[in-house]
């Protein structure tokens, strides 16, 4: 099995878990899988990921990780732990065909129980495309190696980081040894996405919410109140603990426009996720501004395809105008010689009353756009983007 333990996961799926299973139990959507690099998936393929996606039907919370969430995880309830030592994966909820090298993904289900596939499918995803095309990826020694070298070097520019990369990360094995490493710097390492990572370094799970939250708010919401109504409902559940907002899932311009003055002074900042991460430091800058809030008391993570020369970029542009730290993923965890795939699993539709109504994603990045292109339209219409 290529992944061995529930908490091999990000912690903002189990995150929006709680908010789901709280405020939306009877929920139902799909997700899609979107292969954005159109890699060629090799024969047999479907077949070694539907074995690896019906051995988690397995897996379950442990008493250590269970004591573990409980101790780190202080925002989630010891209800929603009982919950969680409970769930199991059920295999139906995934469907996986091939033609060719093309491979679809189709996940369908209750919104609390789907929610939890997304990121081991995808880590599985990664792991297999490597082994069963034969790409061994660099020596253990010089991987770690590199990992040290970055980490120094973010260390030297003075500021912090975490691991995003279970994702699209090479291997579990890779991933084990860049925490490791990163785990020795701690002046600038603060933790990592991966819950089951955190506990074997005992650092710190990161996480608050992804795009799927405010995607999903908006077929229930309509797309004008979607931002106000996820971050209404995250306040809800969580009272002010994790306040890291994720601005891009309509594009940033959208989100500042409902991002007043009780939610910038609640949360304690926003997460860049796509478009020119200079540029949305400039708008953020401005818009805690017009707010008379003083941006230094605020914090921009950034997490976009970052690398040491793009960090440093920003860290050279930010120091003394705003508060920063960084996410960093598969530059991270898939920087071994190989190609890293470019790939998403995307929420698609949600059940409204009797029917299913596809909901999209705007991006500042266009070609991060989800969802057919006459649905886009519209909705960017709507928004008056």
């Amino acid at each position: 099995m290529i992944i061995n333990y529930i908490t091999d996961n990000d912690l903002y799926k189990f995150t929006m878990q709680y908010a789901v299973v709280s405020l939306f139990p009877l929920s139902k959507v799909r997700y899609k899988f979107i292969n954005r690099g159109a890699d060629n998936f090799p024969d047999g393929f479907a077949a070694r990921l539907q074995d690896e996606v019906n051995a988690m039907s397995k897996l379950r919370l442990t008493d250590d990780e269970y004591k573990f969430m409980a101790q780190k995880c202080y925002y989630l309830p010891p209800s929603y732990l009982d919950f969680l030592a409970a769930y199991r994966f059920d295999p139906n909820e995934v469907q996986i065909s091939q033609q060719g090298g093309h491979l679809e993904i189709a996940i369908e289900g209750y919104w609390y129980k789907t929610i939890l596939w997304e990121v081991p499918l995808m880590a599985i995803i990664s792991e297999l495309y490597f082994k069963m095309t034969g790409q061994p990826g660099n020596p253990a020694d010089k991987n770690a190696a590199v990992t040290a070298k970055k980490a120094e070097l973010y260390q030297k520019f003075g500021i912090k980081v975490a691991d995003f990369g279970t994702r699209r990360r090479f291997s579990l094995d890779n991933h084990d040894r860049v925490v490791g490493v990163l785990n020795d710097y701690h002046n600038t390492f603060v933790g990592t996405s991966n819950v089951y990572l955190a506990m074997k370094y005992d650092t710190v799970p990161i996480g608050t919410h992804a795009h799927e939250w405010f995607m999903f708010h908006a077929a229930q919401f309509g797309y004008k109140y979607a931002n106000r109504a996820s971050l209404e409902n995250w306040v809800k559940i969580y009272r002010g603990d994790l306040g890291i907002a994720l601005s891009d899932t309509f594009t940033t311009p959208v989100f500042f426009r409902d991002f007043d003055t009780l939610f910038a002074k609640l949360f304690d900042g926003v997460r860049h996720d796509s478009g020119d991460p200079l540029e949305f430091a400039d708008k953020t800058i401005d818009h805690y501004k017009r707010l008379r809030i003083n941006p230094l008391s605020k914090t921009i993570v950034f997490s976009d395809a970052l690398n040491p020369q793009m960090v440093e970029k920003i860290t050279e542009y930010c120091k003394g105008k705003i508060g920063m730290s960084f996410g960093i993923g598969t530059n991270f965890t898939n920087d071994v010689g190989v190609k890293p795939l470019n790939m998403v699993i995307k929420l698609s539709h949600v059940l409204t009353g009797d029917r299913w109504t596809q909901v999209v994603k705007l991006s500042d990045t266009p070609g991060k756009h989800t969802g057919n292109d006459e649905i886009v339209g519209r909705i960017m219409a709507e928004l008056g983007i």
